[in-house]
């Protein structure tokens, strides 16, 4: 069940510990992603606040945000940039996205399969999809303090073979928000000491998302006569004998 997009407003925006997510998922994102020049780049389910650093550089930018969420208007004082869509079924040419960022919107899905092959379904050849979801190894899975509380949380293992079935090829993963989901005061103050301590110790220090970026997979045509071109590929170059007149 996808959460209330005014919840996930308020959380972002207006909780300074929404804000320290944003500041260091976003970090994490660039590292993916340095930059998205003359790119078409769309986030689905609440993407929006990692969208905003590819507005001034790339083509397009597209926020898709399912209809149980709902939709706001973003970005304030530029021009709306924001969809409401079904979760499987976009208003995205086929083929037409050369950067796709989901967050907030697998692990809530009803129909995660049908979200994943649409996601395939918008992916340009080159391009690369980057899935953001709560860590199950991670503390943010277990509060319901944060939007990370909510849904399916997964393991890596779990989000990687979900990827390769609906046609995705696992590329890079991370895990990132080593610190405590809390806003207390002493938390917020060492949030940077626990970020590059956990960066240090992963393993033994589970951050609370884990991140996969994967690219399309594409099947080679099969058939036979794909077969019969393979088997003669000389065909072509060996001329063919021409009956001549006496």
């Amino acid at each position: 069940m996808h959460l209330d997009v005014q919840d996930l407003r308020n959380f972002y925006y207006r909780n300074p510990l929404g804000r320290a997510v944003q500041k260091v998922v976003r970090a994490r994102i660039a590292e993916f992603w340095p930059e998205g020049h003359g790119q078409s780049i769309a986030g689905f389910g609440f993407a929006v606040p990692f969208l905003r650093p590819y507005l001034a550089d790339a083509r397009r930018v597209t926020a898709l945000m399912p209809a149980p969420q709902g939709v706001i208007g973003w970005p304030q004082g530029m021009p709306n940039v924001s969809v409401l869509c079904e979760e499987t079924a976009w208003p995205v040419e086929t083929g037409h996205i050369d950067k796709l960022l989901v967050v907030h919107g697998l692990e809530t899905s009803e129909q995660p399969g049908a979200l994943l092959d649409e996601c395939w379904r918008v992916l340009g050849p080159g391009g690369s999809a980057l899935f953001i979801v709560p860590n199950r190894a991670g503390l943010w899975s277990r509060s319901d303090r944060t939007p990370f509380g909510f849904g399916r949380p997964y393991s890596q293992t779990q989000l990687e073979t979900q990827l390769k079935s609906h046609g995705f090829l696992p590329e890079n993963h991370a895990t990132t928000l080593f610190q405590p989901p809390s806003d207390r005061r002493f938390w917020r103050r060492t949030a940077g000491m626990w970020e590059r301590m956990g960066a240090r110790i992963s393993v033994l220090a589970a951050g609370g998302v884990l991140m996969v970026e994967a690219t399309k997979r594409v099947q080679a045509p099969r058939g036979p006569g794909l077969r019969e071109a393979v088997r003669r590929p000389l065909g072509v170059l060996v001329p063919k004998p021409e009956a001549k007149p006496v």
